[in-house]
């Protein structure tokens, strides 16, 4: 057996390691000072298997090591995937896709200056909130609008800017947890607000709302059932009846809507989702919803309703902390175009996905298994899950394209490890793909790989 301790010493030291060709064309490439730490790094590992009994390495596969390490470490780890899982808004996957003018326009803005808070034509400084204004007026027909940076700081900022040390009101079956365990309660007392609870789980009435308002009372807040339902003997207080109650008692009513929609979802064979336009006629004084579920556009919170109420948030300090660069702005301005021109359903990802047939997904999974050329594929029906907050429960019909495998978990592994990374789901020991969330341009890349794999 090999004494550790001469196994240790046979180590290359790190001068050494850098006077070779190999080390010298890293340097090139990485810089001096993180190939010395990746090299420290390498050998700090290569003591602790020793000193577990492994036995020692050669300069060569040091420096082989050291190369793979700084591959790895200069690689980025956010990187793009292909999702086949069926998931429309995938909220680990990053929520909606960018439509092709959304993202160029993002990429415009950031290679360059731009006049995010100039005013061009007064030649001195201006509001970046001013340039998506226009276009969510003109959607929704609230009197202003603001944008910040997800829906969670809407709220936030909402119940801040109009609520601190106040009370506001909302009902028990509202008391809902958001992703990464962010409760309503919490946003709460985060912006300084006094909670008041009413009804029941279950069950809330105007008259809970009516009974539970005091002097102290700032605000009545409605939290849409976005990513959750319930069923059975429950009841909720019909948002213009809240609106003409906190109007008679001098308050504001904010709806939260979580999602938030544009567009009626009815037509695509989907629940009907409440759209922003129905809250603000129904009385609401303040909407807030994303911008990177059902709308389809980049990370953002959207405030829209009275001009007032939305003034007053603007120069809150707050906002400051929550607002929004200038990349997501000039994409959120690219996405709320297309739905001023009509056609967000052939130029939006997200509703493009909702409005596919199962017969184009079935024409499109045959294409993609004839390219690929694999033996045993089989087209299978099944559900795509609209996801990420959005018509919890909610699914369409779809054709799966199925690929029968001694072990799927290891190729679906496989494909998760491989570049472009590819996600899948495995179903009744097979490897499932769903393509309505494949985008059309990636569909070669996929077929790459598939043919890497199953070839």
């Amino acid at each position: 057996m090999t004494d550790p301790r001469e196994a240790l010493q046979r180590l290359p030291a790190v001068d050494r390691t850098l006077q070779t060709p190999e080390a010298a064309e890293l340097t090139d490439r990485y810089g001096h000072a993180w190939v010395v730490a990746a090299i420290r790094e390498e050998l700090d590992e290569q003591r602790a298997r020793i000193r577990a009994g492994e036995p020692s390495i050669d300069l060569s596969e040091l420096v082989g090591r050291v190369r793979q390490r700084l591959a790895e470490q200069g690689t980025p780890s956010l990187q793009g995937v292909i999702n086949a899982s069926g998931v429309i808004v995938h909220t680990n996957l990053g929520r909606a896709p960018l439509s092709t003018a959304a993202a160029t326009a993002a990429a415009e803005i950031a290679a360059g200056y731009s006049n995010l808070e100039y005013d061009l034509p007064a030649g001195k400084r201006g509001s970046r909130y001013v340039h998506a204004r226009e276009l969510l007026t003109r959607l929704t027909g609230a009197e202003a609008a603001l944008l910040v940076n997800n829906n969670a700081a809407a709220v936030l900022l909402a119940l801040a800017g109009l609520a601190a040390g106040r009370e506001v009101i909302i009902s028990r079956g509202q008391l809902v947890e958001i992703g990464g365990g962010f409760r309503i309660p919490d946003v709460l007392a985060a912006s300084g607000a006094q909670l008041v609870e009413v009804g029941t789980t279950n069950r809330t009435y105007a008259a809970d709302y009516e009974r539970a308002i005091t002097p102290d009372t700032a605000l009545i807040l409605r939290v849409h059932q976005s990513n959750f339902r319930q069923q059975g003997f429950v009841h909720q207080a019909e948002l213009a009846e809240l609106a003409e109650l906190a109007h008679a008692h001098g308050l504001v009513l904010v709806d939260d809507l979580g999602s938030g929609t544009l567009l009626d979802t009815a037509p695509y064979g989907l629940v009907h989702e409440p759209t922003v336009q129905e809250s603000l006629a129904a009385g609401a004084d303040l909407v807030t919803f994303s911008g990177d579920k059902l709308l389809g556009g980049p990370q953002a919170g959207i405030l829209v309703g009275k001009a007032e109420l939305i003034a007053r948030l603007e120069h809150n300090p707050l906002t400051r902390a929550l607002r929004v660069d200038k990349m997501a702005i000039a994409a959120m301005q690219a996405t709320l175009l297309h739905y001023v021109r009509g056609e967000a359903e052939r130029k939006i990802p997200v509703w493009r996905m909702l409005a596919a047939s199962a017969v184009e997904l079935e024409a499109r999974s045959e294409r993609l298994a004839s390219s690929v050329g694999a033996a045993g594929w089989q087209l299978r029906e099944g559900r795509s899950m609209i996801g990420g907050g959005a018509l919890p429960e909610e699914s369409l019909p779809t054709r799966l394209l199925v690929w029968p495998y001694a072990n799927p978990q290891v190729l679906a592994e496989r494909l998760r490890a491989g570049s472009p990374t590819v996600l899948a789901r495995v179903e009744d020991g097979a490897l499932v793909l769903d393509l309505r969330t494949v985008l059309p341009e990636q569909e070669s890349a996929l077929a790459d790989r598939l043919r890497a794999l199953l070839g």
